[in-house]
């Protein structure tokens, strides 16, 4: 079954006070979300779901990465990224698992923004009106606790019970006064601890 798509919803989330504490500069995070007709919908178990990724995951990313980066302001204000899929209650968490897993889907977002992490997501059922969370990282190093982000939003009529919510989201960059130190950090002063010596 070819890419049907019923409707794309863009969320832009722009913070310029967190804490009272005036942002240096706009802390942006957005995403993309494309509302698609669940290819394996009214078919019942379906055993081979290979084939039908191989037909809806490349063409929806075509669509949704450079949607998503035209938002955002392009691939070079992307500093964390992530991905999501929500199941309507007629379908499986696996339909969408995968097309979202599908390195013919994550993959054309990481080449375009140049990064290197996993794509942090979530994946799960749900009906219209959910809260659809995208988890994000920085797009280049798992461990800056700066960019450990979450961007929440609903779609008030979907996913319907015969559609699947696809989503990508993109940070300008990390929290705008984080002050809690990166994984390394704490990866140093354990060694220390466990050692009685500096970390090398």
């Amino acid at each position: 079954m070819s890419l049907q798509i019923r409707k794309i919803v863009r969320y832009i989330d722009e913070t310029l006070v967190e804490g009272g504490k005036a942002t240096e500069r706009p802390w942006i995070m957005v995403a993309v979300a494309a509302v698609i007709k669940n290819p394996w919908a009214g078919q019942g178990f379906v055993e081979d779901l290979r084939t039908t990724i191989l037909e809806v995951a490349p063409p929806l990313g075509e669509i949704m990465v450079p949607d998503l980066l035209a938002t955002i302001g392009g691939a070079d204000k992307v500093e964390a990224y992530g991905k999501a899929a929500v199941v309507g209650m007629n379908g499986e968490v696996e339909h969408g698992s995968g097309i979202i897993h599908t390195l013919r889907f994550g993959n054309q977002y990481r080449v375009a923004v140049e990064g290197k992490s996993f794509l942090s997501f979530t994946n799960k059922r749900a009906g219209p009106g959910t809260a659809i969370t995208i988890p994000m990282m920085h797009k280049d190093d798992a461990g800056f606790r700066a960019h450990y982000l979450t961007h929440e939003f609903h779609i008030p009529d979907a996913p319907g019970a015969d559609e699947i919510v696809i989503a990508l989201g993109a940070a300008s960059s990390g929290r705008p006064h984080h002050r809690i130190g990166d994984r390394y950090q704490d990866m140093e002063e354990m060694q220390v601890d466990q050692t009685g010596k500096p970390a090398e």
